[in-house]
């Protein structure tokens, strides 16, 4: 898995989300063969409710990123891409065809909406889904897009992994018992290890 793939992903892990990453998607040809046309770097999933746990004496709640302005009372359905330079979105992410597979992916839309939904993802970056769910068009990079007024939801990196590191040292109590084999959040694990060394 490509490197800003996984930290995106343990991001997302850690806001409660489900994650698919670099989803294939496949095109039926004249001679009923299949070919690859492209992979969506990550499809997520989130729950209302994910991030909550009991205790023995109340109900805890994990904090999420208010960046990532999650409406806590819906599912929310992330379709996105990731780079490693600027946040945008390459053209298969904008094909109707793509969007419609990540779409099919999460939960079929009948084939009367399908069409608008995506239209309105590719129009305003956002669209509700025939079941009531939010979908969301985004893009991670380690550099704004071009235009800043994109019409997709972006986010950078280095504001993921601040946002984990925050979360790892506010709850290091918890934290350091984890045995993580997520290549990103071992790594911030260990570090902050590191630096605490004996303390």
């Amino acid at each position: 898995m490509d490197t800003a793939v996984g930290l995106v992903q343990s991001y997302l892990y850690m806001n409660g989300y489900f994650t698919v990453t670099e989803y294939p998607i496949l095109e039926l040809m004249d001679d009923g063969e299949y070919r690859s046309v492209t992979d969506v770097d990550m499809l997520a999933l989130r729950i209302p409710g994910a991030g909550r746990g009991r205790s023995d004496t109340e109900l805890s709640v994990l904090s999420v990123d208010p960046a990532l302005d999650i409406d806590l009372d819906r599912v929310d359905l992330i379709i996105a891409e990731v780079k490693e330079g600027r946040a945008e979105l390459n053209a298969s992410a904008r094909d109707p065809k793509v969007l419609r597979a990540a779409l099919n992916r999460f939960g079929a839309v009948p084939e009367e909406r399908i069409v608008a939904v995506i239209d309105q993802l590719l129009e305003d970056g956002e669209a509700e889904h025939p079941a009531g769910a939010r979908v969301r068009l985004m893009s991670f990079g380690s550099r704004p897009p071009m235009k800043r007024s994109a019409k997709y939801r972006w986010m950078l990196l280095g504001d993921l992994t601040g946002f984990m590191h925050r979360t790892i040292t506010e709850h290091w109590a918890a934290a350091q018992t984890i045995q993580s084999k997520d290549p990103a959040l071992s790594f911030l694990l260990l570090l902050e290890k590191s630096v605490r060394g004996d303390r």
